[in-house]
């Protein structure tokens, strides 16, 4: 076969959507879509009055512009790939559009001479049929965690993956087995916040896609395994000042007693608009059976040091690797959204001089300073997020309106399924 191109991007649901075009479109192009993909569920239905999917006017299009630049190899060796950004036909950026979203977060951030840098770590399980097709954890008895080898992947499913990553100039900063069998861990290195995204984006779709031809649906939703822990989407995130240092490095040593103002400022922000976040980075109904008390999940309106059970976690590494790490996130939210929403709501907190509380002192598990939390289920996160009107602008108003419309939609349609019936209106999605 001679050489086509995938042209894709993420939407709303964190849904993969592509075409496969001609060799002669690698190069500068665009593509058309129907805007009112945008108003679709998970189930298909097509939702008539989503806001600004124009399902009511005639089902339009929208365009996905690319730059040739940003072609690159793929998993398929017959196949370029890319991700571009959605526009409107009249060449406007599509305010939909959660790669624009992000693109517009980080140029907030470039307006005051700091670029966002970020890396990203995902938990996924691993799920193979059994003799009668239902979905079942992948046989993989001698599973530990930071299990490595054959006992934790009897496949070594995870080896194609590495080595695809390799190849395709994925920088994994690692792979291994996380405390629930089959559950694994994914580490992708720090990059500019656009580049880190279309990683982490291009590379769960890839792990997925391999995963599959040895049998395996490779599962990054919250919680597919209700006796298991949860699978969150942990954002990473530090900055470069306009001599290439590390803004949020206070000197040598890290950790919560050696914050800059700039680390004080973006925690302010994370932890002020933490319950309107939940709606954006925990975005599904099955998102809520990870996102509780006492599970390592970001539930809790609070930060600390090296400590698991806070929401925002302050490296203890400094200099060049200080860093905060936001546990909040999973990946049934798309990451450019719920990136986005994260680097908005710290820079809130710096523009906005919001006081940063007292770090977190109790385990997390039977004692914590703070009793607020996130909502505890979906319906209450969207009603949160829409509350909190500072989040609503800097995302983006009509993304947001959107978003909210579905997910109430999603409360009503996901509200009498429990237990695999649940998990199977994602799965195959997530």
């Amino acid at each position: 076969m001679k050489h086509r191109l995938r042209a894709l991007f993420c939407d709303h649901l964190s849904v993969m959507r592509g075409k496969y075009l001609p060799g002669h479109k690698i190069g500068d192009g665009s593509t058309r879509f129907c805007l009112s993909v945008f108003g679709t569920h998970y189930d298909r239905d097509l939702l008539l009055d989503a806001p600004h999917a124009r399902v009511r006017e005639g089902l339009p299009d929208m365009e996905l512009h690319w730059r040739g630049d940003d072609i690159r190899d793929s998993w398929d060796a017959a196949t370029k790939i890319v991700l571009g950004d959605l526009h409107d036909t009249d060449g406007s950026p599509l305010p939909l559009c959660p790669r624009g979203a992000l693109k517009r977060a980080v140029a907030g951030w470039q307006a005051m001479g700091l670029t966002p840098k970020v890396g990203i770590e995902l938990e996924a399980y691993a799920l193979q049929a059994d003799d009668r097709g239902n979905l079942v954890p992948y046989d993989a008895p001698g599973g530990v965690v930071y299990g490595t080898g054959p006992f934790a992947d009897p496949l070594r499913f995870n080896d194609r993956i590495w080595e695809m990553a390799d190849t395709l100039g994925f920088r994994l900063d690692l792979i291994t087995s996380e405390f629930d069998t089959p559950q694994f861990e994914y580490t992708l290195a720090f990059d500019d916040a656009v580049k880190a995204v279309d990683d982490i984006v291009l590379f769960r779709l890839m792990a997925r896609e391999i995963a599959l031809e040895y049998g395996i649906v490779l599962s990054f939703m919250p919680k597919p395994v209700a006796t298991g822990g949860g699978s969150g989407m942990h954002v990473n995130f530090s900055f470069l000042d306009g001599d290439g240092g590390n803004a949020l490095s206070a000197g040598p040593l890290g950790g919560p007693d050696h914050l800059n103002d700039l680390a004080r400022g973006c925690l302010a922000g994370l932890v002020h608009h933490h319950k309107g976040l939940a709606g954006l980075v925990a975005p599904t109904a099955n998102s809520y059976l990870r996102l509780q008390p006492g599970s390592l999940s970001g539930h809790w309106k609070n930060w600390g040091g090296d400590h698991r059970n806070v929401t925002t976690r302050v490296s203890s590494e400094g200099g060049a690797k200080a860093r905060l790490e936001h546990r909040m996130a999973d990946a049934s939210a798309n990451p450019y959204t719920a990136v986005a929403a994260v680097l908005q709501a710290a820079r809130l907190g710096v523009d906005n001089g919001y006081a940063l509380p007292p770090m977190e002192t109790g385990d997390g598990f039977d004692r914590t300073d703070t009793r607020e939390g996130t909502a505890l289920d979906l319906k209450g996160a969207v009603a949160d997020l829409e509350r909190d009107t500072a989040l609503v602008q800097a995302v983006g108003p009509e993304l947001v309106e959107n978003h909210v419309f579905m997910k109430r939609k999603e409360v009503r349609k996901t509200r009498d399924l429990e237990g695999e019936a649940l998990r199977d209106f994602y799965v195959y999605f997530l």
